[in-house]
């Protein structure tokens, strides 16, 4: 795909579709395209199905999708996966966590209990935060033009993540700060307001983050600008 395909994809609007052989908006689509950004008929903009895939298409009458040619261009990934692991947080900072990490380029999003997590989530409420959050980073996708769509995963437990990401870091004050020669790690994991306790500390790599002792989302978001800074380097 041309370089100059992808500047212009990046000033049009982005929607995903489930089908871009024969692509048509959602009714929740719909009402964006029309009524938020007050697209008109003839309105050009890029559709996509998460993957790296996507075409040219124009508005037709009542914000129905004409495709412009028979091109479905595909836009590579990244060469490494960038992923961050959070203690959720009460209200919406959850949330807010999410849709940054989605704006930053993570590539994977995963919610983590640790030893002193407040917020803890039951099966129905676990269910629940995932579908709102999978939204949540759609929606942030398709305004920062990401044709790719990061993987949300449910709660997971502490140690079951450790054991089964290799390469992972703890975000600890005091840690190394990432080194800039480096590929990214694996993953970061940021811990509850408390902190991790000893015992989760103990034997496993860390990480500083610039600052001072930061709230759990802020972390989070610098943890992701962190990594996405290491990517740029070493891409």
């Amino acid at each position: 795909m041309a370089d100059e395909s992808l500047q212009q994809r990046r000033h049009h609007p982005l929607v995903f579709v489930d089908d871009l052989a024969m692509p048509t908006l959602s009714d929740e689509d719909r009402r964006h395209v029309t009524k938020a950004l007050r697209l008109r008929s003839g309105a050009r903009l890029a559709v996509g199905d998460g993957s790296g895939r996507w075409r040219w298409v124009r508005l037709d009458g009542d914000a129905d999708l004409e495709c412009e040619d028979d091109r479905i261009s595909t836009e590579p990934g990244d060469e490494f996966t960038l992923a961050l692991a959070f203690a959720p947080v009460k209200g919406d900072r959850s949330d807010l966590i999410v849709q940054k990490a989605t704006e930053l380029g993570m590539h994977r999003v995963v919610p983590v209990c640790t030893a002193r997590s407040v917020v803890r989530w039951d099966a129905e409420r676990a269910a629940k935060q995932l579908a709102r959050h999978r939204r949540i980073a759609r929606e942030a996708a398709m305004q920062c033009r990401r044709v790719h769509l990061p993987i949300i995963d449910q709660m997971a437990e502490f140690d079951a993540l450790m054991a089964g990401v290799d390469g992972a870091v703890l975000a600890e004050p005091g840690g190394p700060s990432l080194s800039p020669t480096d590929p990214p790690p694996a993953m970061i994991v940021v811990g509850p307001e408390g902190g991790f306790e000893p015992d989760e500390l103990k034997g496993r790599p860390t990480v500083g983050l610039p600052g001072h002792i930061l709230r759990t989302e802020t972390a989070a978001i610098v943890a992701c600008a962190a990594l996405r800074a290491c990517f740029e380097r070493a891409a």
